[in-house]
């Protein structure tokens, strides 16, 4: 792998965080494409995103997957929360 980002998030609850988590594991556990591979890793409110990949182009396209799932899931807790 010759390309690699770390992201760290840092969450409103610990919950948030367990759900993003557990919500992210399929898509960790088989990568999008065989070029990247990530894991995610949660220490109470802060969840570490790992990704590597074989180009910059691959970083580029996993990590938007990975930002984009993300925002969906708080978008889906945020509306949850509100009815």
């Amino acid at each position: 792998m010759k390309a690699k980002a770390v992201v760290y998030l840092r969450f409103p609850t610990n919950r948030e965080g367990e759900i993003v988590t557990r919500s992210l594991e399929p898509e960790v556990r088989k990568p999008i494409t065989p070029r990247s591979r990530a894991t995610i890793e949660n220490k109470s409110r802060l969840l570490i995103l790992r990704v590597e990949a074989n180009d910059t182009i691959a970083l580029r396209s996993a990590l938007n997957a990975y930002l984009r799932w993300i925002n969906s899931i708080m978008n889906v807790l945020l509306i949850m929360e509100k009815q």
